[in-house]
Order: C-alpha cells, then sequence, then structure tokens
C-alpha cells in the first residue's frame, strides 16, 4: 500500500482500539516497533521512550479482558524487549577471573591442600578454556580472543562452538590450551590472560556486535607428578551410593575460586545508564498484575507474574544473594500445575529452571550440595561431586554457574532430555540414573564432553519407544548432528551399527572406562556386545568388570 512504518503502526492502534482480539494487530505492532527502533527513527530512538507508552496501551486491552490472549502475548514480547540486553555478553568462563587452577596428573599426589573446585585432574596434554556468553554468537577465533600464555604455543587457537546442531553460532565456545613438553616435577605457575571485544568480528544471532572490550586472567599450576605405577589405579568402579560421598566442609581458599564465578557481570555504560528504567518498568508492571490477582483468579496472569518476578530478581539482586522472589515463583509454578494440567510439563520445565537458579545463586546454596567422593571424608584430594538428585527436575539449566563440576549426580529427577550439559567441559562422572531418557539421541550432548569417563544411564526408558521423537524437534532432520558426519558413500556391513546406530553415534569417541545401563528396554547380551566394541577402553559395564 506504500505506507509508511509510521503510518502502519498508527494503523494498527486503530484496528486494536476497534476490537483488542486482534492479534494480528499486535503482532504487526511488534514488527514494525522493532523495525523502527532497530533503525532509530525519529520519535524511536530508545525503548526508554517507546515501551513505557506501549505498556500503558497494553494494559487497556489485559484488564478490560483478561481472558483474550492476544494482549498477554503482547505483553510477553514487552516484557522480552525490556529485559533483553542487544548487544551479546560475556557471563561466565572456565577457569574463573583470578583463579589459580591446579592441573594434577597423578590422582596419588600427596600434600596436595588445594580447594577441589580449582584442581583439574589431566590425563591428556591439553586443558579446556570456556568462553559462555548470554546468547548465541558467532565469529569466535584468534582473531577476536586474545590469549596470552606460556601455554599458548600455538597463537591461532580452534575454537569450537558447543552446539547440538550444525551451527556456526553458540552461546558457549571451548577451545584447548596445550602444555608444556616433558614433566614437571616442581610445581610450576604459568600466567594466563585472556581478551575480547578489543576487535568485532563476534556477532550475535540478531546482528549485534559484542562491543564491550574486557580482559581477565587467571593462573596455572602445573604438578605433573612421576611416580611408580600403582596397582589397580584408574581401575576402580565409581559408585553411587551414599555411603561413597561425605558432606563438604569449606576452607577458606574455597570463597574466592567459588565467588569468582559470580564476578563476572559486564555492562558497558549505555547499559548502566537505563538500567534504572528497566528495574522500575518491571516493578510497575509487577505491581499492577498483583493487583489483577487480588481481583481475579488468572492462569495467564500467574505465568506473566511469574516471569515478571524472575526477571526483576535476575536485574536487581546483588549476585551472590539468593533471588529474592524465587520461592514466590515455585509455588506460583505449582499453581498453574494444578489450575491448567493441559500445559503441566511447561510449567514442570519452568519450575524447574527457577529451582537451579536458586541452588546455583549463592556459594552457600552450592556448597551445601556439593560431597567428597571417597572412602575418607579427611582425604582432601578426593573428586568433588555436586549433587542434584531428588530434586524432579525435568529440564537442565544454570550451566554458567556450573563449569567447574567435574562429577555431577543427577539421579531420581524427571529429565527427558539433557540439552546444554555440553558446556560443562570438565565433566568426568555422570549419573543420569532413574529418570525418564527414552532414547540415545537424548544423550547427544554427551558427544562433546571428552573428559567424561563414568557413565550411568541405568533406569531409564531408553530401547521402551518404538519411534523416537526426540530427532524430530530440530528446524530440518538435515540439521541435527546425529549421524551428519555419516559417509553417505560407504558400504555398512557391521550388523550392529544397523541395529544400534543412535546409540553408535553419540557413544563413538567416547573415552568411557565405566558405562552403566542396566533397566533399560534396549539391554541384552546382543546390545552389550556392542556397546563393548563401540568403546574399547571400557573397563567396567553394569558394574562387572570386563576382561
Amino acid at each position: 500500500m506504500n505506507r509508511s512504518e509510521e503510518d502502519e503502526l498508527k494503523y494498527t492502534e486503530d484496528m486494536i482500539c476497534n476490537n483488542f482480539s486482534n492479534y494480528s494487530a499486535w503482532h504487526n505492532r511488534s514488527l514494525l516497533l522493532s523495525n523502527l527502533l532497530k533503525r532509530k527513527v525519529e520519535g524511536f530512538v530508545s525503548k526508554e521512550k517507546v515501551l513505557p507508552d506501549e505498556y500503558e496501551f497494553v494494559h487497556q486491552a489485559i484488564f478490560t479482558d483478561p481472558d483474550d490472549q492476544s494482549g498477554w502475548f503482547y505483553h510477553l514480547w514487552l516484557l522480552d524487549q525490556t529485559v533483553r540486553v542487544d548487544s551479546p555478553q560475556l557471563v561466565s568462563s572456565w577457569p574463573t577471573p583470578g583463579s589459580d587452577l591446579i592441573l594434577l596428573g597423578d590422582r596419588c599426589l600427596d600434600g596436595c591442600a588445594s580447594s577441589p573446585f580449582t584442581r583439574f585432574y589431566l590425563d591428556s596434554r591439553t586443558f579446556p578454556l570456556v568462553l559462555y556468553f548470554n546468547q548465541s554468537v558467532e565469529g569466535v577465533n584468534s582473531s577476536t580472543i586474545t590469549v596470552d600464555s606460556e601455554l599458548n604455543t600455538n597463537k591461532d587457537l580452534v575454537w569450537k562452538p558447543l552446539s547440538s546442531c550444525n551451527s556456526k553460532a553458540a552461546q558457549v565456545w571451548v577451545t584447548q590450551l596445550n602444555l608444556p613438553d616433558g614433566n614437571t616435577h616442581s610445581s610450576k605457575v604459568f600466567p594466563v590472560e585472556v581478551s575480547l571485544g578489543h576487535s568485532q568480528g563476534i556477532i550475535s544471532s540478531s546482528g549485534f556486535h559484542y562491543s564491550n572490550p574486557f580482559c581477565f586472567a587467571f593462573r596455572v599450576s602445573l604438578q605433573l607428578v612421576e611416580t611408580q605405577p600403582v596397582e589397580g589405579l584408574g581401575k576402580e568402579i565409581i559408585s553411587w551410593r551414599d555411603e561413597s560421598f561425605h558432606n563438604y566442609n569449606a576452607h577458606s581458599q574455597d570463597s574466592s575460586p567459588i565467588s569468582s564465578l559470580y564476578q563476572l557481570s559486564i555492562k558497558n555504560d549505555n547499559e548502566l545508564t537505563d538500567f534504572e528504567w528497566r528495574a522500575a518498568t518491571i516493578a510497575k508492571e509487577i505491581d499492577h498484575f498483583r493487583e489483577l490477582l487480588s481481583l481475579i483468579n488468572c492462569k495467564i496472569g500467574k505465568l506473566t507474574l511469574a516471569r515478571l518476578l524472575m526477571a526483576h530478581d535476575a536485574m536487581t539482586c546483588p549476585p551472590a544473594n539468593k533471588f529474592s522472589h524465587s520461592e514466590e515463583v515455585l509455588e506460583l509454578y505449582n499453581d498453574l500445575m494444578r489450575l491448567d494440567p493441559m500445559h503441566v510439563q511447561y510449567y514442570k520445565d519452568q519450575h524447574s529452571l527457577v529451582l537451579l537458579q536458586q541452588v546455583t545463586s549463592s556459594w552457600e546454596s552450592l556448597l551445601s550440595r556439593c560431597f567428597h567422593y571417597s572412602n575418607s571424608p579427611s582425604n582432601r584430594g578426593s573428586p568433588m561431586c555436586l549433587q542434584l538428585k531428588n530434586l524432579s527436575l525435568s529440564r537442565l539449566g544454570s550451566f554458567d554457574k556450573l563449569l567447574w563440576v567435574q562429577m555431577l549426580d543427577l539421579s531420581h529427577n524427571e529429565l527427558r532430555s539433557i540439552e546444554g550439559l555440553e558446556a560443562l567441559q570438565l565433566l568426568s562422572c555422570l549419573n543420569l540414573s532413574n529418570n525418564i531418557l527414552g532414547s540415545f539421541t537424548a544423550l547427544e550432548p554427551i558427544r562433546q564432553l571428552k573428559s567424561l569417563r563414568a557413565l550411568n544411564i541405568s533406569y531409564n526408558e531408553i530401547g521402551a519407544h518404538s519411534i523416537d521423537t526426540t530427532k524430530y524437534l530440530c528446524s530440518s532432520p538435515l540439521s541435527h548432528s546425529v549421524g551428519s558426519e555419516w559417509n553417505h558413500g560407504q558400504t555398512v556391513i557391521d550388523d550392529d551399527i544397523k541395529s544400534y546406530w543412535e546409540a553408535y553415534f553419540i557413544l563413538k569417541g567416547l573415552n568411557l572406562t565405566q558405562f552403566d545401563i542396566v533397566g533399560n528396554a534396549i539391554v541384552n547380551e546382543k546390545f552389550k556386545s556392542f556397546l563393548i566394541k563401540v568403546l574399547p577402553g571400557l573397563k567396567w559395564l553394569d558394574g562387572e568388570q570386563l576382561h
């Protein structure tokens, strides 16, 4: 119709005033405003000037007819615009800024009184450097990230996106730093400095550049000790029984490494300038919806209030404190599960994400779930296990707070997927038993966990479903990474691979020494024989030692 976007925006307002249920008009209004704000057209230079009026406009629809969904969806879009930071930000890393990392080449090393949160056991000549952004980005490479250290003998580091699909963009990126050749008999410290944002190139999926130059440093201490081989070393089975774990008593050297997980919060001057109006807008909306819910029992009103409270906490709570509204939000989702059983799985997932935010929001909360895996509670050299079992979790999150985890117990939950777990590059022992994982495709993130040695997926539902629907959740079957590297020109001869191709593509390339899969429908003698072939380093299968 050859109309300007400003005229079209006015037309949507007229249509909405005629009928609050005009979903197309609300939707078109969101597209028009997004484009006007992006182009910074006169009168649409900043969200601070535009969005408050939009909130007032949509309130007319919501409070006039709370049962109509159109206005609610537009309000959800406004909330996203209010809390979203356009430019990508680095929110976490491993190693953490200012940390003193100790790399151990021998698990029998005596006299190591370091914090278990900064110890990393090596079985190769490399260790990972992980960067965690607040949104998916691409362009992470040796030109946009500078790593200055003796450990970086190859200046052109290869950065890899950790994504389950074949994408050049990811929220988490990893590279490997090389250790010097030869054995180090005494501890040697290597400073490492990481710089990013000093040159353009890192860009979000929505087209915004990383524009906040930042530099952080940590130190790496190598303690690769030559010892005589110890009989049975590395051959012992990992037991997930309660008696194998002991309460961890925090020591003074633990505070700094854990606290630093929450200190990497980066805001440039522009973001600090508009922070106040964002927080004030969210607080005002909370008051509006508390008032609405005091008058009517509205499902979508409860959902909106839960989202507002979490957005407010994320913006205003000091990082080292618990989210002040988390208990109220959890109760809101419990109410929604009772009121709206048709969408109970969505509410369960959101409840799980809030619960994990609560658990990981403070050092004290995290430490209460950390346990030594050892035969002696006084053994300071034993691995540290984070136990997140029996929490009714149906979805995982808060991975940016868990990059340090090497041993993780997620048993006795309601997990159907472990999406996002690929961020935990240090993970060596993982317990997923007694969940509802329905296929090997649901385990795809473990393909990128190269340090994983012990995996327990016993008593799930693998093999119980004739059709694996999870493989169709992506935009196209061709974008899925499972089997994408298959050479279609080769002839498959092995009948076992034909029968268990999903298991083959998930497990091949892993260096598992212990695997527990008992209690799944797929398990039989033929499948066990297949596992032994595809996992040549396997020493323990379902609690039995292999010869």
